[in-house]
């Protein structure tokens, strides 16, 4: 079959791989010059199946409660004139509900457990670079209540099949030498060292480059104009170019991979996700000094921030914003994350010359993404992987890949319909 893949993120660019290893023709629609240029683009670096816990959890509500005079909250949220927040928050409060957390984790760490897997196995079939590390991910805490909470939550995901082992704040010195200089800080740990880290626009970027090598077409700079329906299934795609020329993309199927804008784009078929932005932060700092800046990634849970050494570059990301459709950033919350992780490793960067970014994870209430069919016959979904979309990339990609070509992908996930 020709498949046409709207969206070229690491998500996009993962589905389009899947399909053409599984024999279909590809041909990808990006509004970008290039790929991974959007949420993909300067995110925290994860592989964090380890962090795989939903946000809709029954302990959240009162934390926003709590957040929400501050501007450099872990997480913000904003009401603004928008029925679809509305809608998606009313959504989120019940998915806080214990028996909906317990029901989400499976979905989610299935999904995850199945991408970490797939990233493996692509990155040794093809020695595809990324700054890719497989030295785990650390999490790290300064106070005894949240670090007593984290161990209740180790021993819980434990059960789940996660590799997360307690760790004293001795044992975290030697697993990341540069906490030596915050050990003073440290009440205690938790490791998993199945993890990974890397840089997703790198990986994103060359897993197109080898997608176009082996015969996927990239449509850069193809805004997409609209979707056309007919008899029940999708009929084509309207886009148009830098220059204004218009064009129509037909193929046999289609998949949507346009993280957050997925939802806006699909509702005029009548088809409603409930997907919203959740604006993240991060900053892109020089390393100053190789020996103090940290080579484990780090996750600091009271500050939601993630720590991800990339090459000579570390990446201090979190944080999440829920606004609107704005990547306008915030002083406040770029500066939170400079000023958080550079008390802790002061002589590691040079920390006066951040880059900061922030893109739009596509979110949805229960965290679990939507991957699978929807009511037109040839349309398909994946999106709405939230701060999981890396972790997550390659397992729902080449999931789509094998629903798309009638195989059971061979996870215990709820894919669409459902």
């Amino acid at each position: 079959m020709k498949v046409i893949v709207l969206g070229a993120g690491v998500v996009g660019t993962a589905t389009a791989w899947y399909l053409a290893e599984a024999g279909h023709e590809v041909e990808v629609v990006e509004r970008r010059d290039g790929a991974g240029l959007e949420a993909s683009y300067a995110n925290g670096g994860q592989i964090s199946v380890c962090h795989a816990e939903p946000w809709a959890n029954p302990g959240a509500p009162a934390k926003i409660l709590k957040w929400l005079p501050r501007d450099d909250a872990p997480l913000l949220f904003r009401l603004r004139a928008d029925p679809h927040q509305w809608a998606w928050g009313l959504r989120f409060l019940l998915e806080c509900l214990p028996w909906r957390t317990r029901d989400n984790v499976p979905q989610i760490l299935a999904m995850a457990f199945h991408g970490r897997a797939k990233l493996q196995a692509l990155r040794a079939a093809t020695g595809i670079a990324y700054d890719a590390s497989t030295r785990g991910i650390l999490h790290y805490y300064t106070q005894q209540a949240e670090f007593d909470a984290a161990c209740v939550a180790a021993e819980r995901m434990r059960a789940h099949g996660l590799d997360r082992s307690v760790r004293t704040p001795a044992e975290a010195v030697a697993i990341e030498p540069a906490l030596a200089a915050c050990a003073d800080r440290l009440v205690g740990a938790t490791y998993t060292p199945s993890d990974e880290s890397g840089d997703a626009h790198a990986f994103t970027d060359a897993l197109a480059r080898l997608a176009q090598s082996r015969g996927v077409r990239f449509r850069f700079g193809a805004s997409l104009a609209g979707l056309r329906a007919e008899g029940g299934r999708l009929a084509g795609v309207a886009v148009t170019d830098a220059a204004g020329a218009a064009a129509t993309v037909a193929g046999d199927a289609y998949v949507a991979c346009l993280g957050a804008h997925t939802a806006p784009l699909l509702r005029p078929l009548g088809i409603a996700l409930p997907i919203y932005p959740a604006k993240g932060y991060s900053a892109t700092v020089p390393v100053a000094d190789p020996d103090k800046a940290p080579r484990v990634s780090l996750t600091d849970d009271e500050a939601k921030i993630v720590v991800s050494r990339l090459g000579e570059r570390l990446r201090v990301a979190g944080t999440a914003e829920l606004s609107g459709w704005s990547t306008d950033l915030n002083p406040v919350r770029c500066e939170a994350l400079v000023r958080r992780v550079s008390a802790l490793f002061p002589a590691a960067c040079h920390w006066d010359r951040p880059e900061y970014w922030a893109g739009l994870r596509p979110s949805t209430p229960s965290n679990v993404p939507l991957v699978g069919r929807t009511r037109l016959a040839n349309l398909w979904v994946n999106a709405g992987h939230g701060t999981l979309g890396w972790t997550m990339a390659c397992g729902s990609g080449a999931a789509v890949a094998d629903l798309v070509s009638g195989r059971d992908p061979g996870i215990a996930f709820r894919f669409l319909p459902g």
